[in-house]
C-alpha cells in the first residue's frame, strides 16, 4: 500500500538561531545611566544641584533612568 504524501513531507522548522551574547559596555552603560538619573533626581530634591530644584533637572533624570530601562530590554 503506499504511504500518503501528507505523511511522507511534513514540514520541519528550522531551529532558532541563537544570538551572540551582549558586550560588556551594554550592562555597564545601563547601570551608569540608571545610577546618575538617580543621583539627579535626588540632587534636585536636597537642592545640591546648581541653582533651585527645578523640574528640568527631574525629567533630565527621569530621562537617564528611561535610557538605562531601554538599554535593559538589549540586554541578553
Amino acid at each position: 500500500m503506499p504511504v500518503s504524501k501528507s505523511k511522507r513531507s511534513r514540514y520541519t522548522p528550522p531551529p532558532p538561531k541563537s544570538e551572540p551574547p551582549s558586550r560588556m559596555w551594554v550592562p555597564a552603560a545601563m547601570f551608569t545611566l540608571w545610577g546618575a538619573g538617580l543621583a539627579v533626581v535626588i540632587f534636585n530634591y536636597t537642592g545640591l544641584l546648581f541653582g533651585d530644584p527645578a523640574n528640568s533637572y527631574l525629567f533630565l533624570g527621569l530621562g537617564l533612568i528611561t535610557a538605562g530601562f531601554l538599554l535593559a530590554t538589549r540586554f541578553r
